[in-house]
């Protein structure tokens, strides 16, 4: 009788362990394609227009204010709204350029 005990006992080892590590493995791997390598993308290519700027582009502020570059520094920008008002903002604070070339 102790053999039938025995032998119905399930048998522990690295399988067991391998199950259990195999699903957060699965879930790491959609995660990184599907959240973290777009978003890696996307900052790419926003580092890469910010860096891209120049005097004269018009671009469009996060906050949603249209203007054209009238000086640019490192981590500042001032923006020409009209033709009197200018206005100074970070340089991190650009969403996007409109210029017709660049808007392809």
């Amino acid at each position: 009788m102790n053999d039938m005990l025995i032998a119905a006992q399930p048998a522990t080892g690295s399988g067991g362990i391998l199950g259990l590590i195999l699903p957060f493995v699965l879930m790491f791997v959609i995660f990184y394609f599907l959240l973290i390598r777009p978003q890696q993308k996307k900052q790419k290519s926003r580092n890469a227009m910010l860096s891209a700027l120049k005097k004269g582009d018009k671009v469009v502020t996060i906050g949603g204010l249209h203007g054209t570059i009238v000086e640019i520094t490192d981590d500042v920008v001032v923006l020409k709204v009209n033709d009197v008002t200018k206005l100074t903002f970070d340089r991190s604070s650009i969403s996007h350029s409109t210029n017709t070339d660049s808007a392809v």
